[in-house]
């Protein structure tokens, strides 16, 4: 099999603009939505909320390649470099290097990418890491860099990417086609097509030796911000989490040519559905505010608790809802109390209340509309 990169017109990619235009169209209307939505919110509410977005990014783009986190060791972490007030708890190496790598990402996110930040990047995702020869350079090993699955006896090669004699030259290409396409560059490119693009050609690259699809990911979400009027998180990792499995089919397609037009199609519906989760969560942020400035005086220290703790788990709530075993592990009151609470929370229209006995759940009384998957058929 031929991949892309052996092909006699690499890097030369081709795909349909035209069948691309409402995707565009859609995903630069939703960001205006979003950017004006957004300037409803305090300085305070603002700041949480991309603490939080920077958070699900570095967890979410972790967990695809397989890595737990710890969520409020990496949100100490990315608070810790922002300048903001911390808890100071300890965080692993690599919780700490994806962390300070979201907080690099998005506080220059409007500078050209650069050999000597992407070496930054993979120092910090690999801080800790033994098991690597190459760390914060390209890789020089002279064995093939396969993505491989399958038994030791037979492997399936997903992709092979090229040596890494040709990596810098493969990787000098790359980044002169990212300045000039940019949206001031000589050969601009719409958002959607140029960080599809840059995706998908770094990801054929491969120049780590591991780390790779954390960096493609945050090399889509650096292009599209740099798109957009007033820069925005999209939030690319998350829902490309949710669709995991697709998500890898998608590359390993796109891995073999160099006509890129279904790729482009399924990464523009991804980033409309991340731009979408994204906005659910802007106005969550806006609906606590109301909620907890219409309930001020009204809570006890117990209840003020727990509404922040379901807060704190964002549009989506606890799974399965919050429970009075919950109720009495988030604030420590005995259950008479417990019942008390809960009954005044409904009582109050702060909470909804479902179920019967033991199977009663309280949710939130904050109407958020579900997320949608965004529909290949209505884009191209």
């Amino acid at each position: 099999m031929h991949w892309n990169w052996q092909q006699d017109d690499w890097p030369s990619f081709s795909w349909d603009a035209l069948r691309l235009q409402k995707a565009e169209t859609t995903y630069l209307e939703g960001a205006g939505i979003a950017i004006g939505v957004s300037k409803h919110l305090g300085e305070d509410d603002r700041i949480a909320l991309n603490v939080e977005l920077m958070s699900h990014e570095a967890m979410d783009t972790s967990a695809i390649e397989g890595e737990v986190l710890d969520r409020d060791s990496v949100q100490s972490s990315i608070r810790r470099h922002l300048g903001l007030a911390s808890d100071q708890r300890r965080a692993k190496p690599a919780e700490a290097g994806i962390a300070e790598m979201m907080v690099d990402l998005y506080q220059r996110v409007g500078e050209p990418l650069r050999e000597s930040t992407l070496h930054q990047w993979h120092r910090l995702v690999a801080n800790g890491r033994t098991d690597l020869a190459d760390i914060g350079k390209f890789r020089t090993g002279g064995d093939p860099m396969q993505i491989v699955s399958g038994p030791l006896h037979r492997p399936r090669v997903h992709f092979e990417a090229p040596p890494a004699a040709q990596v810098r030259r493969e990787m000098d290409r790359l980044l002169a086609w990212m300045r000039q396409s940019q949206p001031d560059g000589p050969s601009p490119l719409p958002a959607l097509t140029r960080a599809g693009l840059a995706h998908i050609w770094f990801e054929s690259i491969h120049p780590y030796e591991d780390g790779n699809g954390r960096f493609g990911r945050a090399i889509s979400e650096k292009l599209l911000a740099q798109s957009l009027p007033t820069p925005a998180v999209t939030g690319m990792a998350s829902t490309l989490l949710a669709h995991r499995k697709a998500y890898y089919a998608a590359l390993e397609r796109a891995h073999g040519t160099l006509e890129v037009t279904d790729w482009l199609l399924w990464f523009a519906a991804k980033a409309i559905e991340a731009q979408r989760r994204t906005l659910r969560r802007v106005e969550f942020v806006l609906a606590k505010a109301r909620t907890m400035d219409i309930l001020r005086g009204q809570l006890n220290v117990r209840q003020e608790r727990a509404l922040l703790r379901l807060f704190a788990a964002g549009p989506d709530g606890f799974v399965g809802g919050l429970s009075a075993a919950n109720y009495m592990s988030i604030t420590s009151a005995p259950p008479a109390t417990t019942t008390r609470d809960l009954a005044a929370l409904v009582s109050i229209g702060a909470l909804l209340r479902t179920g019967e006995h033991k199977a009663t759940r309280y949710r939130l009384n904050i109407a958020i509309d579900p997320l949608a998957p965004v529909d290949l058929a209505d884009l191209g």
